[in-house]
C-alpha cells in the first residue's frame, strides 16, 4: 500500500508541476501579447523550453502553455495545431541532442540554437496567412526567438541553481 501512495503522490505532484508551466507559459504570453504574435515577436515564456534539460515532464507543461497560447494568436487556425506540434517535435529533438552533453552551459546554447533554427515553422504559417514574406519572416521570427531564449536562458539557469528542477 506504501508504495502505492508514493507512487500517485509522485503522479499529482507531476502533474501539478505541468499545469504550472502551462499556466505560467500562458499567463506570460498573453500578458506581453503584443511581442508574442506577429512576424516580429518576442515570446519570453520561450524560456520555458530550457526545462526540459532538466526533467522530461516538462514538455507536456511548455506544449500545453503553446497550445493553450496559440488560441490568442492572429493565425491560430494553423498556430494551434502547427506551432504545438512543431514545439513538441522540437523539444524532443532538443532532450536528444543534448542527452549526452554533460556541459549546462553548452547544453543552453544548443538549445537556443535549435529553437532559434526551427522558426521556420512559424515563418511559414504567417507566409500563408498572411502572405508575409518567409525568409524576412524566418530571420525576424529566429532573431526574436534567439533573444527570448538568451533572456530566458539567464533566467532559467538562475532560478535552477534555487530551485531543483530535476524534481
Amino acid at each position: 500500500m506504501k508504495n502505492s501512495v508514493q507512487t500517485s503522490r509522485i503522479s499529482v505532484r507531476g502533474i501539478t508541476k505541468t499545469a504550472v508551466v502551462a499556466a505560467l507559459y500562458l499567463v506570460i504570453t498573453l500578458f506581453l501579447s503584443t511581442l508574442s504574435f506577429g512576424v516580429v515577436q518576442i515570446r519570453i515564456a520561450e524560456m520555458f523550453n530550457y526545462l526540459v534539460l532538466f526533467n522530461k515532464r516538462y514538455l507536456w507543461g511548455v506544449t500545453l502553455g503553446v497550445f493553450l497560447s496559440n488560441f490568442a494568436s492572429p493565425t491560430w487556425t494553423l498556430d494551434v495545431p502547427i506551432g504545438t506540434a512543431s514545439t513538441f517535435i522540437v523539444l524532443i529533438i532538443v532532450m536528444l541532442l543534448t542527452k549526452p552533453i554533460k556541459s549546462m552551459l553548452v547544453k543552453f546554447v544548443l538549445t537556443a540554437i535549435v529553437v532559434s533554427l526551427s522558426m521556420f515553422t512559424i515563418a511559414w504559417e504567417l507566409n500563408i496567412m498572411t502572405k508575409a514574406p518567409f525568409l524576412a519572416g524566418w530571420l525576424t521570427i529566429g532573431l526574436g526567438e534567439l533573444l527570448s531564449m538568451t533572456v530566458g536562458g539567464i533566467i532559467i539557469y538562475l532560478i535552477s541553481k534555487r530551485i531543483d528542477l530535476k524534481k
